[in-house]
Protein backbone atom coordinates (compact mmCIF):
# COMPACT_ATOMS: atom_id res chain seq x y z
CA UNK A 1 0.00 0.00 0.00
CA UNK A 2 1.19 3.35 -0.45
CA UNK A 3 -0.16 6.94 0.40
CA UNK A 4 0.76 10.13 -1.20
CA UNK A 5 0.44 13.68 0.66
CA UNK A 6 1.30 17.02 -0.27
CA UNK A 7 2.43 18.89 2.90
CA UNK A 8 2.74 22.76 3.56
CA UNK A 9 4.46 24.54 6.15
CA UNK A 10 4.98 28.17 6.15
CA UNK A 11 7.97 28.53 7.87
CA UNK A 12 10.66 25.81 9.60
CA UNK A 13 14.32 24.84 10.85
CA UNK A 14 15.52 21.89 9.97
CA UNK A 15 18.85 22.15 12.00
CA UNK A 16 22.15 20.94 10.45
CA UNK A 17 22.77 17.71 13.34
CA UNK A 18 26.40 19.18 13.52
CA UNK A 19 25.67 22.94 13.31
CA UNK A 20 26.41 25.05 16.71
CA UNK A 21 26.82 28.55 17.37
CA UNK A 22 25.02 29.38 14.12
CA UNK A 23 22.36 26.87 13.69
CA UNK A 24 21.88 26.56 9.60
CA UNK A 25 19.27 24.74 8.43
CA UNK A 26 18.71 21.55 5.31
CA UNK A 27 17.18 23.10 1.60
CA UNK A 28 14.74 19.73 2.75
CA UNK A 29 13.01 18.08 5.73
CA UNK A 30 14.78 15.14 6.59
CA UNK A 31 13.32 11.56 6.49
CA UNK A 32 13.37 11.20 10.32
CA UNK A 33 11.97 14.63 10.90
CA UNK A 34 9.08 13.60 8.19
CA UNK A 35 8.97 10.21 10.20
CA UNK A 36 7.92 12.50 13.34
CA UNK A 37 5.58 13.85 11.86
CA UNK A 38 3.43 11.10 10.15
CA UNK A 39 3.72 9.68 13.94
CA UNK A 40 2.29 12.72 15.29
CA UNK A 41 -0.43 13.14 12.86
CA UNK A 42 -2.00 9.44 14.12
CA UNK A 43 -1.18 10.19 17.52
CA UNK A 44 1.02 7.72 17.65
CA UNK A 45 4.10 7.85 20.26
CA UNK A 46 5.84 4.48 20.14
CA UNK A 47 8.22 5.70 17.24
CA UNK A 48 9.56 1.56 16.61
CA UNK A 49 5.76 0.40 15.80
CA UNK A 50 5.50 1.66 12.39
CA UNK A 51 9.37 0.92 11.89
CA UNK A 52 10.01 -0.80 8.40
CA UNK A 53 8.02 2.08 5.99
CA UNK A 54 9.59 3.48 2.93
CA UNK A 55 9.19 7.10 2.36
CA UNK A 56 9.93 8.81 -0.62
CA UNK A 57 10.22 13.16 -0.75
CA UNK A 58 9.95 15.51 -3.30
CA UNK A 59 10.50 19.79 -2.95
CA UNK A 60 7.54 21.36 -4.84
CA UNK A 61 9.23 24.92 -4.66
CA UNK A 62 12.65 25.82 -3.83
CA UNK A 63 11.87 27.99 -0.06
CA UNK A 64 13.03 30.69 0.95
CA UNK A 65 16.21 30.88 3.24
CA UNK A 66 16.70 34.09 5.52
CA UNK A 67 18.46 34.47 9.10
CA UNK A 68 17.00 35.54 12.06
CA UNK A 69 18.48 36.52 16.08
CA UNK A 70 16.84 34.28 18.37
CA UNK A 71 17.49 33.16 22.38
CA UNK A 72 18.83 29.69 22.48
CA UNK A 73 19.05 27.76 25.40
CA UNK A 74 22.64 25.93 26.42
CA UNK A 75 21.79 24.32 30.52
CA UNK A 76 25.30 25.39 31.78
CA UNK A 77 24.17 25.87 35.08
CA UNK A 78 21.61 23.85 37.39
CA UNK A 79 19.42 26.18 37.64
CA UNK A 80 17.46 26.31 35.02
CA UNK A 81 16.61 30.29 34.77
CA UNK A 82 19.90 31.37 35.56
CA UNK A 83 20.48 33.67 32.86
CA UNK A 84 24.06 32.26 31.44
CA UNK A 85 21.58 29.68 30.16
CA UNK A 86 20.15 31.59 27.67
CA UNK A 87 22.17 33.82 24.49
CA UNK A 88 21.51 34.84 21.64
CA UNK A 89 22.66 33.28 18.31
CA UNK A 90 21.44 33.54 14.88
CA UNK A 91 19.41 30.78 13.79
CA UNK A 92 18.96 30.13 9.84
CA UNK A 93 14.84 29.56 8.49
CA UNK A 94 12.98 28.31 5.58
CA UNK A 95 9.77 29.91 4.40
CA UNK A 96 7.13 28.28 2.25
CA UNK A 97 8.15 24.81 2.48
CA UNK A 98 5.91 22.74 0.27
CA UNK A 99 6.73 18.73 -0.40
CA UNK A 100 4.85 15.56 -1.86
CA UNK A 101 6.14 12.41 1.07
CA UNK A 102 5.28 8.95 -0.64
CA UNK A 103 4.78 6.62 2.43
CA UNK A 104 4.79 2.68 1.16
CA UNK A 105 4.31 0.01 3.55
CA UNK A 106 7.09 -1.95 3.13
CA UNK A 107 7.68 -4.25 6.30
CA UNK A 108 5.60 -2.64 8.42
CA UNK A 109 4.54 -5.44 10.34
CA UNK A 110 2.21 -3.20 12.79
CA UNK A 111 -1.84 -3.44 12.59
CA UNK A 112 -3.38 -1.34 10.68
CA UNK A 113 0.03 -0.23 8.78
CA UNK A 114 1.06 3.61 9.08
CA UNK A 115 -0.48 4.39 5.39
CA UNK A 116 -4.10 3.36 6.46
CA UNK A 117 -3.73 5.29 9.35
CA UNK A 118 -2.88 8.23 7.67
CA UNK A 119 -5.63 7.70 5.04
CA UNK A 120 -7.66 7.56 8.21
CA UNK A 121 -6.95 10.29 9.55
CA UNK A 122 -7.66 12.67 6.86
CA UNK A 123 -11.11 11.18 5.97
CA UNK A 124 -11.95 10.98 9.69
CA UNK A 125 -9.99 13.24 12.34
CA UNK A 126 -12.31 12.95 15.13
CA UNK A 127 -11.11 9.30 15.47
CA UNK A 128 -7.54 10.46 16.08
CA UNK A 129 -6.47 10.48 19.77
CA UNK A 130 -3.39 13.47 19.85
CA UNK A 131 -1.94 16.41 21.63
CA UNK A 132 -0.31 19.64 20.31
CA UNK A 133 -0.25 21.34 16.99
CA UNK A 134 0.94 19.29 14.35
CA UNK A 135 4.79 20.03 13.38
CA UNK A 136 7.33 19.48 11.01
CA UNK A 137 10.88 19.59 13.72
CA UNK A 138 10.58 22.48 16.54
CA UNK A 139 6.43 22.38 17.81
CA UNK A 140 6.78 25.89 16.60
CA UNK A 141 7.02 24.94 13.40
CA UNK A 142 3.36 24.12 12.51
CA UNK A 143 1.99 22.15 9.54
CA UNK A 144 -0.34 24.74 7.80
CA UNK A 145 -2.06 22.09 5.57
CA UNK A 146 -1.37 18.63 4.90
CA UNK A 147 -3.97 16.68 2.25
CA UNK A 148 -3.76 12.89 0.24
CA UNK A 149 -2.69 13.56 -3.10
CA UNK A 150 -4.57 12.29 -5.78
CA UNK A 151 -4.32 9.07 -7.61
CA UNK A 152 -4.02 10.87 -10.70
CA UNK A 153 -2.01 13.32 -9.99
CA UNK A 154 -0.14 15.27 -12.72
CA UNK A 155 1.39 18.51 -11.27
CA UNK A 156 4.25 20.68 -10.34
CA UNK A 157 7.83 20.19 -11.24
CA UNK A 158 9.12 17.81 -8.95
CA UNK A 159 12.65 18.04 -6.95
CA UNK A 160 13.63 14.62 -5.64
CA UNK A 161 15.30 13.71 -2.70
CA UNK A 162 17.50 10.64 -3.61
CA UNK A 163 20.47 8.49 -2.01
CA UNK A 164 23.76 9.35 -3.64
CA UNK A 165 26.96 7.92 -2.28
CA UNK A 166 28.49 10.91 -3.67
CA UNK A 167 25.59 13.39 -2.45
CA UNK A 168 26.13 16.71 -0.78
CA UNK A 169 22.81 16.07 2.06
CA UNK A 170 24.05 13.91 4.87
CA UNK A 171 20.79 13.19 6.24
CA UNK A 172 19.08 11.29 9.33
CA UNK A 173 16.79 8.33 8.58
CA UNK A 174 16.73 8.10 12.14
CA UNK A 175 17.67 9.58 15.19
CA UNK A 176 18.62 8.89 18.50
CA UNK A 177 17.10 11.36 21.31
CA UNK A 178 19.58 10.07 24.02
CA UNK A 179 23.32 10.54 22.98
CA UNK A 180 23.88 10.24 19.11
CA UNK A 181 25.18 7.06 19.24
CA UNK A 182 22.09 5.38 17.81
CA UNK A 183 21.67 8.05 15.17
CA UNK A 184 21.52 6.82 11.47
CA UNK A 185 22.73 8.67 8.27
CA UNK A 186 22.55 8.68 4.54
CA UNK A 187 23.91 10.38 1.58
CA UNK A 188 21.27 12.30 -0.94
CA UNK A 189 21.20 14.56 -3.56
CA UNK A 190 18.57 16.83 -4.67
CA UNK A 191 17.37 16.66 -8.34
CA UNK A 192 16.89 19.64 -10.35
CA UNK A 193 12.91 19.94 -11.16
CA UNK A 194 11.56 17.35 -13.01
CA UNK A 195 7.79 15.89 -13.81
CA UNK A 196 8.60 12.24 -12.87
CA UNK A 197 5.32 12.11 -10.84
CA UNK A 198 6.06 8.96 -9.37
CA UNK A 199 9.49 8.11 -6.92
CA UNK A 200 12.34 6.77 -8.64
CA UNK A 201 14.14 3.92 -6.93
CA UNK A 202 16.82 5.46 -5.27
CA UNK A 203 13.95 7.80 -3.81
CA UNK A 204 13.16 5.56 -1.17
CA UNK A 205 14.40 5.36 2.09
CA UNK A 206 13.48 2.65 4.89
CA UNK A 207 13.16 3.61 8.26
CA UNK A 208 15.33 1.12 10.28
CA UNK A 209 16.66 0.90 13.48
CA UNK A 210 19.92 -1.26 12.75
Amino acid sequence: MITALKVEVPIACFRVSRAREYAQTYPVPPPATVYGMLLSMVGEMDRYRHCGIKLAIALLNEPEKSTILRTFRRFKKKQIFDPTNARPDYQELLSDIQFIVWVASGNDNAQPRLCQRLTDAIANPETVDRFGGLSLGESRDLVNGINLLPEDYRGESLRWLVQQQDGLLTLPYWVDHVGSKGTRWQRFQLLPPSEWCQPPDNAWIEIRVE
